[in-house]
């Protein structure tokens, strides 16, 4: 089975989850910038989780470069990371909506953390592809960030129940460390001189 169906479907979600996010975001309820600065948490909060959004869709894009065909545990691998993805507009929003208090920030984290693993599970899924796996492995190299990333949703985690606001320190830190963008992909099919399949 090819990908393209998996990629549309993927991209759709997605573009859903960041509709659905920014619908959650609470408009001032008066014409002042001092009511505008009021609603500065769920315009940070949704920013992280926007990043987040991105980042998981440059990655899945960049992933699916390098595979040619996908079979049932790709796609229910796949399946399980948009599950988690979409419980973004949830947790963000009460996130926001209690000011960053504890139990809604250690929600966030633990869903920050969910999507990490289930990324971490879609990539071992398509490493197990006869085709492609070993290209996969090949193009990841060691993935430092991939490993780091869940240690540091665990320190925020961790973190929250000290002052819920700290939480949000390495929440960043991991957004920003992804933020870069990541040329793996494109390096190893520089280097093999590998045409990219279509989509």
């Amino acid at each position: 089975m090819s990908t393209s169906r998996l990629e549309a479907f993927s991209d759709g979600v997605l573009a859903i989850i960041i509709t659905i996010m920014v619908l959650e975001l609470k408009v001032p309820d008066q014409p002042t910038l001092a009511a505008l600065a009021n609603s500065y948490i769920g315009f940070l909060t949704y920013l992280l989780s926007f990043i987040y959004i991105g980042i998981y869709w440059t990655n899945h894009h960049h992933l699916f470069q390098l595979v040619r065909q996908v079979d049932g545990p790709v796609l229910w691998s796949n399946l399980h990371l948009l599950f988690w993805l979409s419980l973004y507009p949830f947790t963000t929003a009460w996130l926001d909506d209690m000011r960053v208090a504890l139990v809604p920030t250690v929600a966030y984290g633990v869903n920050l953390l969910g999507a990490a693993i289930a990324y971490y599970v879609l990539q071992l899924s398509v490493i197990r592809l006869p085709e492609t796996g070993q290209r996969v492995r090949e193009a990841l190299g060691r993935d430092l960030k991939g490993k780091v990333s869940p240690a540091l949703y665990l320190t925020g985690i961790a973190l929250a129940y000290v002052r819920p606001w700290l939480a949000l320190v390495p929440f960043a830190v991991v957004a920003l460390m992804w933020l870069v963008p990541d040329r793996r992909v494109e390096r190893y099919l520089a280097a093999t001189d590998t045409s990219t399949p279509s989509s």
